[in-house]
């Protein structure tokens, strides 16, 4: 893993430090998983952008499996080898 060394102001530290004590790795936790959110936020507001500047068009139906129907599949054989019956 890697190490990043972070400044914060003071008012901002003591807020971490009453929701997050660095004791017992509960800061470094509650760090990263701040960090995943807001870039899992950030990558989500940059799609819904795109989408919004380029919206989906009719065409977006042909790539809907529900508008596809049901395909037709082949009789599945067995894997199982069959032994002849003698008469």
């Amino acid at each position: 893993m890697k190490q990043i060394i972070v400044e914060l102001d003071d008012e901002l530290a003591a807020r971490l430090e009453r929701v997050a004590p660095s004791r017992a790795r509960r800061r470094s936790i509650f760090i990263r998983e701040a960090l995943r959110r807001a870039l899992d936020e950030a990558l989500e507001r940059k799609t819904a952008e795109a989408y919004r500047l380029h919206p989906p068009t009719e065409m977006a139906e042909y790539f809907d499996p529900a508008e596809w129907g049901v395909a037709a599949r082949p009789p599945r054989r067995s894997t199982r080898s069959r032994k002849r019956r003698s008469a």
